[in-house]
């Protein structure tokens, strides 16, 4: 006659086998005093790290710890409507920055054409070559010594300001 001990052992077995995972100690720590503890609970706050011997890989789930991990003065994270004004005043700024670039980049062009000017204007006035201007009435006239050296010095001016 067959005993149905062996279901029973197995099934005996392997209730063993579940239960002992649950009943290992997961931390191991030394207090102050020097004892060494055992524990499927996390060590006290007070105890310095160097002093934990043995922690699982991930913590046990419970209560999580308030004095270490989360600081009492954290800041809670923004909602979508301060993210969307944070990205709106961010787009904002960006645009005044582009818009000054573009400011300086169209006033480097244009002191760059006048100073192109002047150097035309002084090699004209020191090459010494007679140059003639248009009046009102249309009739052509031509430039005197006296106006010449002013628009040499106007020229020269200009240039002192280019780079």
């Amino acid at each position: 006659m067959q005993t149905p001990f062996p279901s029973r052992r197995l099934a005996l077995l392997c209730a063993l086998l579940l239960g002992a995972g649950g009943a290992q100690a997961q931390y191991s720590w030394i207090d102050a005093k020097g004892t060494r503890h055992f524990s499927d609970q996390p060590p006290p706050p007070s105890t310095p790290p160097q002093r934990i011997l043995k922690m699982p890989a991930r913590p046990a789930p419970g209560p999580a710890p308030t004095s270490a991990a989360a600081p009492a003065h954290a800041k809670p994270a923004p909602t979508l409507a301060e993210r969307e004004a944070d990205y709106v005043q961010r787009a904002r700024q960006r645009e005044e920055q582009e818009k000054k670039r573009a400011e300086e980049a169209a006033r480097q062009r244009a002191l760059l054409e006048n100073c192109e000017r002047a150097r035309e204007v002084q090699a004209q006035a020191e090459s010494g070559i007679r140059v003639a201007k248009v009046d009102a009435n249309g009739e052509r006239r031509f430039v005197t010594d006296q106006e010449r050296a002013e628009e040499l010095a106007r020229a020269r001016r200009m240039l002192a300001q280019c780079p």
